[in-house]
């Protein structure tokens, strides 16, 4: 469905629908509409019901709609309108003013979309009450319930620091089966993360998870991004993922730790984008299938145009 998606959006580029903001290795992180366009996307969608974005101005919002954004006065928003037998599928908040959202935990029950861009907060027990959550994306928080677990049919759970410090994930997150894309910084190993056999995108992994991942389960993994790796782990299991695709290794610090033995990697045959961020004692040999390749403050003392003048496929 990643794939579909991104074909969809690829196709809106093309037509000139949507504009490109931002792009990493020939993939789009970020875009944007033209300000009339978005305009006519409001008034459209409005018609049709498909969503509403909240104006504080008239404090109104669509009853018939059951998809809302808001991005002003969220606390109003809550606390004055009548939003408990709406069955909203989709709530997003750009409103970083917002702290007690989840005294309204009502108004969430039918929820499969949640977006929460806050300062911070307390995420409640009752967060696992919201079975029907597909997405789930947390700003600004720093600890989460063990409740999360509850939620069987999530497939994205993001939790994002802009300061990019750490977020425990209780033991409770391995329960959720159908996630596909778990983006969090957390520094304690996550026990029995094999479990999760639908993941595909795993990012923030702060640990050495080594001991928990058996590479057989996590067939479906196909973007891994570790970060204070010490030259004491052993990253070999990676090479058994064998549809890992996007790899970021980040070591644990930069300017003096090196990173474990490399050699690994001529084993991950289907790894197309590689990102080495710290000291490499020794340039390993890389599969043919790298396309790109980015070395960071890597401090080579070899010339490294021998082995990378040999990859037929890398382009940057």
């Amino acid at each position: 469905m990643e794939d579909v998606a991104e074909g969809f959006l690829n196709e809106l580029i093309r037509r000139s629908l949507v504009q490109v903001a931002k792009t990493f290795w020939e993939k789009v992180t970020e875009c944007r509409v033209h300000d009339l366009l978005r305009d006519l996307a409001i008034q459209k969608a409005l018609e049709v019901n498909f969503f509403d974005i909240y104006d504080p101005r008239s404090h109104s919002i669509s009853s018939l709609c059951i998809r809302h954004g808001i991005h002003s006065e969220g606390e109003r928003y809550l606390s004055s309108l009548d939003l408990s037998n709406l069955k909203l599928r989709s709530i997003m908040f750009f409103d970083p003013d917002i702290y007690n959202v989840f005294q309204h935990i009502d108004v969430f029950r039918h929820l499969y979309v949640l977006y929460l861009d806050i300062k911070g907060g307390v995420i409640p027990d009752a967060i696992g009450s919201l079975y029907h959550l597909k997405f789930l994306r947390l700003t600004g928080i720093h600890d989460l319930p063990s409740s999360i677990g509850n939620l069987k049919n999530l497939q994205t759970l993001a939790v994002v620091n802009k300061s990019r410090s750490f977020c425990p994930l209780p033991p409770k997150t391995v329960d959720l089966i159908n996630l596909r894309h778990l983006v969090a910084w957390y520094s304690e190993p996550l026990e029995r993360i094999s479990k999760l056999t639908s993941l595909q995108v795993l990012k923030g992994v702060c640990c050495d998870q080594r001991e928990d991942v058996d590479p057989v389960d996590l067939v479906n993994l196909r973007e891994l991004s570790m970060h204070y790796i010490s030259d004491s782990y052993s990253l070999n299991n990676i090479s058994s993922l064998k549809n890992l695709s996007t790899l970021t290794l980040s070591s644990k610090l930069l300017h003096s730790s090196r990173f474990p033995s490399l050699e690994f990697l001529n084993s991950c045959q289907k790894l197309q984008k590689l990102w080495l961020k710290g000291r490499i004692n020794k340039l390993p040999l890389f599969p043919n299938s790298i396309t790109m390749m980015l070395l960071w403050k890597s401090r080579l003392t070899e010339d490294p145009m021998p082995i990378l003048g040999m990859l037929p496929n890398l382009r940057k």
